[in-house]
């Protein structure tokens, strides 16, 4: 999904759930449609409409929690 690229463009709501779960390895479909239309990029979806987050996407949310904390 490439969050670093889009994280400034995500409202502080969606920023604030991907910091709140940040194990998930698929974001779920209602979050991934937020994150499409906040973003206006379209990210591959799984068979249910969740994004699979990539190794670097997940230790980028981690980063932003431990900034936050």
């Amino acid at each position: 999904m490439h969050i670093r690229e889009f994280w400034n463009q995500l409202s502080p709501e969606t920023q604030q759930w991907l910091i709140d779960n940040p194990g998930s390895m698929i974001v779920p479909r209602t979050v991934t449609a937020i994150i499409t239309q906040q973003t206006g990029e379209d990210s591959a979806v799984d068979s249910h409409g969740g994004t699979v987050l990539t190794d670097d996407d997940r230790l980028f949310i981690r980063e932003q929690a431990r900034r936050r904390g």
